[in-house]
């Protein structure tokens, strides 16, 4: 089979994407990119665990489990699929290299198949929308790891191939991930049905859920904040 025609489908849509003439959404999509901006994403999902856990060692075997899912979804990815794939990011690709729109003079590393940022946030985005069960948060997390891939595009440091695979992964890695911790939980008898309004199907507060949703939009405000300022 000849990919020749989706390489090149690849790197055309890649240049409709990527970056723009707007010095705000340039500065507004580097605050989103970088990992540390999402910190206290990750410690609002963590209180939310710690509220809804009956023991130490249940909320143990959540954070092992997100940790698998970024030991399974991006450092494999970055230490084994992207030197033995080896293709190039866009900000480096010999052909369309110099077509790319560089911002803040970022250009990631050499290689981008397939992108860490798009299977590290999906898996994590799964994992929880199984784990907790709020459709709100569920949607609210989906949009969240969308939202970093739309940022690795618009800085040209991957092509739409790269995330759509890293998608993919990610939903495995996080589908994959959430099987294995049930399969855990059901062995130690935590496993329990709720039916109350109140409550997830697997045992969330509602209202706690709500709490790592709150924190998105008022990290989306400081990213618009940042690049109001720059």
């Amino acid at each position: 089979m000849d990919f020749q025609p989706i390489i090149d489908l690849d790197k055309q849509l890649l240049l409709q994407l990527n970056g723009s003439e707007s010095l705000f959404l340039d500065a507004m999509v580097i605050t989103l990119t970088n990992a540390w901006t999402w910190v206290p994403l990750y410690i609002s999902l963590l209180i939310v665990v710690i509220k809804n856990s009956e023991s130490a060692l249940k909320v143990l075997l959540v954070l092992a489990s997100a940790a698998l899912c970024v030991l399974l979804a991006g450092t494999i990815d970055d230490t084994i699929v992207k030197p033995l794939v080896g293709r190039w990011r866009p900000t480096r690709d010999p052909e369309i290299g110099l077509l790319v729109d560089i911002v803040d003079g970022y250009r990631g590393g050499d290689y981008g198949f397939f992108s860490a940022h798009a299977s590290n946030t999906f898996s994590i985005a799964i994992f929880f929308c199984w784990l907790v069960r709020s459709r709100l948060l569920s949607v609210a997390l989906v949009l969240w790891s969308l939202t970093n891939c739309w940022t690795r595009l618009y800085l040209g440091v991957h092509f739409p191939g790269d995330i759509l695979v890293g998608l993919c992964w990610g939903a495995l890695v996080g589908t994959g991930v959430y099987v294995l911790y049930r399969y855990c939980v059901a062995k130690w008898a935590w496993s329990s049905s709720f039916t109350s309004q109140a409550y997830t199907k697997t045992g969330y507060i509602r209202d706690d859920a709500d709490l790592p949703v709150c924190v998105l939009v008022f990290t989306l405000i400081y990213a618009v904040m940042r690049a109001c300022l720059a």
